[in-house]
């Protein structure tokens, strides 16, 4: 979830819904700007949690966030969070009855955080603080705090932690709402806080001297001799008191990742840092299906959205199948367990009245900026779920695991097969007769998302002796015509897609980063890539588009051209950039021929990615870049993301063209041969489950170095 006065939310599966509406209409002003008579003014709305300058660590379902100083002092969304409650709001820390002096806070891993402060011992003669605290933190909820004395003399003072906690939903904590402290009772060593449905637990090892339950203050009377140091561990925890459905836990300990961990050597530095610190922003998003713990699926991202978002689960697992497939097939078989059934997909059978198609995946739909209609993100998440299945099956998923999930894809292939409304596609969530009674606009990214579906759908159907792979060829060839037919839009440069058709075929202009899905039309037999919905000459006045800088900010696309009159940099459908929509637009001009347009869209990610020291966030403002500036920061972007981290993973990864058909018993690799990165060495990749290593040299010609004996390797 996304603080609503920031952006609107999208659908969460089981995460608390955000409060409060964007598009309200301000205090006392009439609704369209009419004069009337004057409405009495309501109370300004709360001003949203920001989280651009936070530390935020996050380890499933856990999370924890702060400033830089590591005081958690109850503003915005500090504190401690478990399964979308804020377990501990405050914890700040005094010794001596001062604040130490922030000197530096931040992530280890995406988990972890350290805090580094000083205190000047009073009466101390010499200017240099004797006294540092260090705090290392981690989502779960564990804090230790340790006190070294560097000076010549002993230190006497007192060490006091002051807690407190609403123990609020982050929902209502995401809009801007405050929860009154509840008050603290004195518990074995520390301190405990109930409230309605949950109790919060904070206990100290070694015991405080004194707890005051009322101050909620923990203390203790320290004496550090010269060189000797004190630690105290910190621990809270959140105690259900009502019972109800068990939460998604976190993966669990002896659990692996699910994916391989590669070593990365390239001659920019900067991949060095990237990868690692996505794949561990990546792992601390992800939850364990209650139904079936060895099932993992990534939570959305973190703070808002710390929960799974089909759409965007499936983006992540579909752009790390080069480390594995074992992301892919966990996401796949929590997600066929929340599939539409026909049992549950309506009010009523065939030709009543509120029929939903049966396939469906949850979703909700997704605001689309000013100059587009919303896309909804159960239609983008049920045509996924076919083309990930299709190309994990490519990448090496074990058959007999593709076979358990077919009958799923052919569900959501029944959902699309519903779903033309003048010969394409729209929204498959809402009812069938509502569709066809009041069409909506079609988009443009949609009819790529359902064209790619049809062909991986047609390859699964054939390959595994299931009638109708024929049909969806045929279906997809003519979805292809109207498109090229109708979806253009000619101009003094030559022309470009249009972003919609509108009910009755009106073309909509706007020119936005939804594009770049028209430029992935999946992966096929050989290694090669289906045919996609424009032709070569559309392709490369797209990718002309794509690199003129009203898309391109310096740093990645926008959203919505800065041409546009509603462009606004921190919108985040009208012109801020999302990284993996950036990242989409690298591999698919790489692999397209348009690598030099990849090349410098690659250059703005990474030179992002550096100023976030790695950590990419979801997106960041659309600004120009400009020498010397960093890229802005959003203050609603979830960071971690995950669609944002394996997007990342997958822009340094498509350069070197690995392009595997397990099933034909081939991989075919084919870089860059412009090498963006100079020289390019990845290890550790897997490929039919075995490891798999390819160097890219300088001059863009690559050598496989480590690969399956079962696999034919094929350049080309």
């Amino acid at each position: 979830m996304r603080p609503p006065q920031a952006m609107p939310a999208e659908s969460v599966v089981g995460a608390p819904r955000p409060v409060g509406r964007p598009d309200q209409v301000p205090p006392g002003m009439p609704a369209g700007g009419a004069v009337g008579p004057a409405r009495p003014a309501s109370p300004p709305r709360p001003q949203p949690a920001a989280v651009h300058h936070a530390v935020l660590c996050v380890n499933a379902p856990a999370m924890a966030a702060s400033g830089p100083d590591g005081q958690l002092r109850g503003h915005g969304l500090h504190g401690f969070y478990r399964s979308g409650v804020r377990v501990l709001a405050r914890m700040e820390l005094r010794i001596g009855g001062m604040e130490p002096l922030p000197l530096q806070g931040t992530l280890t891993t995406a988990a972890q955080a350290r805090f580094l402060g000083a205190v000047r011992i009073p009466g101390d003669p010499d200017p240099d603080p004797a006294l540092t605290v260090e705090r290392l933190r981690h989502a779960d909820g564990v804090e230790t705090v340790t006190v070294r004395n560097t000076g010549s003399r002993p230190a006497r003072l007192p060490l006091e932690i002051a807690l407190g906690t609403d123990l609020g939903a982050v929902g209502e904590i995401a809009a801007g709402h405050r929860p009154p402290d509840l008050p603290g009772q004195v518990q074995s060593a520390g301190l405990r806080w109930a409230g309605p449905t949950h109790s919060a637990v904070v206990s100290a090892k070694p015991s405080p001297h004194a707890v005051l339950a009322g101050a909620g203050v923990l203390r203790w009377d320290l004496e550090v001799q010269p060189g000797a140091r004190w630690s105290v561990e910190l621990r809270t925890e959140l105690e259900s008191t009502t019972p109800g459905p068990r939460p998604p836990g976190g993966r669990g300990t002896g659990v692996p990742l699910p994916w391989a961990e590669p070593e990365i050597r390239s001659d920019d530095p900067r991949v060095g840092l990237l990868v690692p610190r996505a794949l561990d922003a990546l792992g601390g998003l992800l939850f364990a299906d209650p139904d079936r713990p060895t099932d993992l699926y990534p939570a959305s991202g973190a703070p808002w959205r710390f929960g799974l978002a089909p759409a965007d689960a499936l983006w992540a697992a579909r752009l790390t199948l080069p480390l594995g497939t074992r992301l892919a097939a966990g996401t796949l078989r929590a997600l066929a367990r929340r599939q539409q059934l026909a049992s549950a997909a309506g009010q009523g059978g065939p030709g009543q009245p509120g029929r939903r198609s049966e396939g469906l995946l949850p979703g909700a739909l997704r605001h689309g900026g000013p100059e587009l209609p919303p896309t909804c993100t159960a239609t983008e998440a049920t045509l996924l779920f076919v083309t990930v299945l299709a190309e994990a099956w490519r990448w090496g998923l074990p058959r007999h695991e593709v076979a358990e999930l077919l009958p799923a894809a052919e569900r959501a292939l029944g959902a699309l097969r519903e779903g033309l409304v003048d010969g394409f596609v729209t929204d498959l969530s809402r009812p069938v007769e509502e569709r066809a009674a009041h069409p909506v606009a079609a988009r443009a990214e949609v009819q790529a998302q359902a064209h790619r579906a049809a062909l991986h759908g047609a390859e699964l159907l054939e390959a595994f002796g299931r009638p109708g792979a024929e049909e969806w060829r045929t279906w997809a060839a003519a979805l292809r015509g109207r498109f090229r037919e109708r979806f253009w839009i000619d101009d003094l440069s030559g022309g470009r897609p249009a972003a919609g058709l509108v009910p009755g075929g009106q073309p909509l202009p706007a020119v936005s980063s939804s594009f770049v899905h028209l430029l992935d039309p999946g992966l096929c037999a050989d290694g090669g890539r289906h045919e996609s919905l424009l032709d070569r000459e559309q392709t490369r006045l797209l990718a002309q588009r794509l690199a003129a800088p009203e898309l391109d900010s310096g740093w990645g696309l926008r959203t919505l051209s800065a041409k546009s009159p509603r462009f606004n940099p921190l919108g985040h459908r009208s012109g801020a950039v999302r990284v993996h929509e950036t990242a989409l637009a690298i591999a698919g001009l790489a692999e397209a021929g348009h690598e030099n347009e990849a090349g410098a869209l690659l250059e703005g990610l990474l030179g992002a990615a550096a100023h976030f020291e790695g950590r990419l966030p979801e997106m960041y403002a659309g600004e120009q870049r400009v020498p010397g500036c960093p890229p802005v920061p959003h203050p609603a972007a979830c960071h971690p993301a995950a669609v944002s981290a394996a997007g990342a993973v997958h822009a340094v990864f498509a350069l070197a063209g690995v392009r595997p058909d397990v099933p034909g018993g081939r991989v075919m690799v084919r870089p860059a041969s412009t090498a963006p990165l100079g020289e390019l060495e990845l290890t550790g990749l897997r490929v039919a489950g075995e490891p798999f290593s390819v160097r890219v040299s300088r001059i863009g010609v690559a050598m496989v170095e480590e690969a399956s004996a079962e696999l034919q390797l094929v350049a080309r």
